[in-house]
């Protein structure tokens, strides 16, 4: 059976060049990078270039790199430490009801221990109001944490503009760009963000590594104690393999990003033209425009999202109806929710994540097998007899 792999924006496979740069630092180059002997110092220089590596895609110091082991820990090292740090100058953030569970769960942690939460609303395009995010800021107001680009339905936030905005009022600015990096041009001087967390394995890089970049001066309270790692923001030993990988990912990301961007955005456009064309009553969720380019969340009316997915895994295609990081979760999407989509709708979205493997033969197959998919399902659907009814 035909296997095509589309939820990308799960996760992705390691790339060669990223396993091979890994291996020999199981085995051959084996040393703690905070030992002062020869073996650790053998790798401690690995690590060196690998923070050079990210903080180069990224437009920033290497300095300014810490690594985590994933994006969540990124974004509550990011939001739950600034909160901490800036406690005495104020206790009030400001987030978007979009945001990834990290962020979310974070601020709902933070309010219980006594800060004050202003949670964002979006539009039907995942889109937040400008006006409204300046409405909101107060002089008790410490944090704003907006994700770059949706996991779910890959709009892109106006980062820049909400960057100037932060800084207009000298409030510390946060983004998750766990989605962006390694598929759309990221730049944390022109974003104008202090804060920004990335995942490794979103981008070739194996999972248990991510990073997050801290621009110099912005002061944070370590999460995790017990050793003088990561100057001090992050203790623990190095996870020298991933990190070295992510370096590499970074890397090879930064060779042809625009190219590949483009490349990927033309798949997931045929992808789109083509359901649209072939199955009635669809609905794409997300800013039409301003989203990644690999991302394509759809609603097809009258059916479950989790149906659709087990018949489209029978034929071999892998999606998703969300983020992952929920999917043992009950109840319907967070996001789609806030932006307002239909409950009929909303209980039917599917996530589409392509990335560098895919092909237009792969986007071609899933055209193929889905809209039988969803004639099926539909013909077994109670709703569908009652809308064809009347």
């Amino acid at each position: 059976m035909k296997r095509i792999y589309m939820d990308n924006n799960a996760t992705t496979a390691v790339r060669a060049e990223v396993l091979e740069a890994m291996l020999p630092f199981y085995r051959e180059q084996f040393g703690n990078p905070s030992s002062i002997h020869w073996a650790g110092q053998a790798v401690s220089g690995a690590v060196d270039k690998a923070r050079a590596q990210v903080a180069q895609l990224i437009n920033c110091l290497p300095e300014e790199i810490v690594f985590t082991s994933c994006g969540s820990e990124g974004d509550c090292l990011a939001v739950k430490s600034s909160a901490e740090f800036l406690r005495n100058k104020g206790n009030h953030i400001i987030t978007t009801a979009v945001e990834h569970p990290a962020v979310l769960g974070s601020c709902k942690y933070l309010e219980q221990q006594g800060f004050e939460v202003t949670c964002l609303a979006v539009d039907g395009d995942g889109m937040i109001d400008l006006a409204e995010l300046e409405a909101a800021i107060c002089e008790r107001t410490i944090l704003i944490s907006a994700m770059w680009g949706n996991n779910e339905t890959g709009t892109l936030f106006p980062i820049a503009e909400i960057g100037a905005i932060a800084g207009k009022h000298k409030v510390r600015f946060h983004t998750d760009a766990v989605q962006a990096v390694g598929r759309v041009p990221v730049d944390v001087q022109a974003a104008g963000v202090d804060l920004l967390s990335i995942s490794g394995h979103k981008f070739g890089a194996p999972k248990g590594v991510g990073a997050l970049y801290v621009r110099k001066g912005t002061g944070l309270i370590p999460l995790l104690h017990g050793g003088h790692q990561e100057r001090n923001r992050r203790a623990g030993t190095h996870n020298v393999p991933g990190i070295v990988g992510l370096g590499v990912a970074c890397e090879l990301a930064a060779v042809d990003l625009v190219g590949e961007s483009t490349r990927i955005r033309g798949l997931r456009d045929r992808l789109e033209q083509g359901i649209l064309s072939r199955i009635p009553e669809v609905q794409v969720n997300g800013h039409r425009e301003r989203r990644l380019p690999n991302t394509l969340n759809v609603s097809f009316a009258y059916i479950e999202g989790e149906a659709i997915l087990l018949f489209l895994d029978m034929k071999g295609v892998a999606a998703s109806s969300g983020s992952a990081c929920m999917s043992d979760s009950f109840g319907n999407s967070h996001v789609i929710e806030a932006m307002g989509v239909d409950p009929m709708m909303a209980n039917s979205n599917i996530r589409f994540g392509l990335g560098p493997d895919n092909t237009a033969e792969d986007v071609d197959y899933v055209l193929e097998v889905l809209p039988p998919i969803i004639q099926k399902l539909r013909d077994m659907s109670p709703f569908y007899s009652e809308r064809a009814a009347s």
